[in-house]
């Protein structure tokens, strides 16, 4: 399970012409859901998401969570971070997950990231959305829950 994460001012995704979520100061989460992923996946990345010191404490350091200033997220999946770039210029995205699978283990992510931090939103699985946000530094972290659970 990979993760794009950015740190905004605001975020909100639009699905057939109708905000479907939003987020104030907090975090805009990109997931795509690979092959093979497994629940531990989700847990192991919300746990860490919730946790991960990227905002700025009254001293300008990164030292607080989005638990820490009572921020949100807004979740979005995106099966094309399971792209493969390796061969031509067409990028395959044969290790994304099944879509039943996918979506599955994208709600369960929202869920276990919600019993973490309280507000978090999402997209609509499968749709073709819009986003807009004003990031936050920018700060842009790609995470990979085969790093975080030491898979090979």
């Amino acid at each position: 399970m990979i993760c794009v994460i950015q740190r905004v001012n605001s975020a909100s995704v639009i699905a057939d012409g109708v905000q479907a979520g939003r987020c104030g100061k907090g975090l805009y989460l990109l997931l795509g859901v690979l092959e093979g992923d497994l629940d531990a996946d989700a847990t192991a990345l919300a746990e860490k998401i919730s946790k991960l010191r990227i905002f700025t404490d009254e001293g300008g350091k990164m030292n607080l969570s989005v638990t820490d200033i009572g921020g949100s997220a807004l979740v979005v999946s995106n099966f094309t971070l399971g792209a493969s770039y390796r061969k031509g210029n067409r990028p395959d995205y044969l290790a994304a997950a099944a879509p039943d699978e996918a979506n599955r283990l994208y709600e369960f992510f929202i869920s276990e990231l919600s019993s973490r931090i309280g507000r978090v939103e999402s997209g609509v699985f499968g749709a073709d959305m819009t986003t807009e946000m004003s990031t936050d530094g920018p700060v842009t972290i790609v995470m990979d829950s085969k790093v975080l659970l030491k898979k090979k």
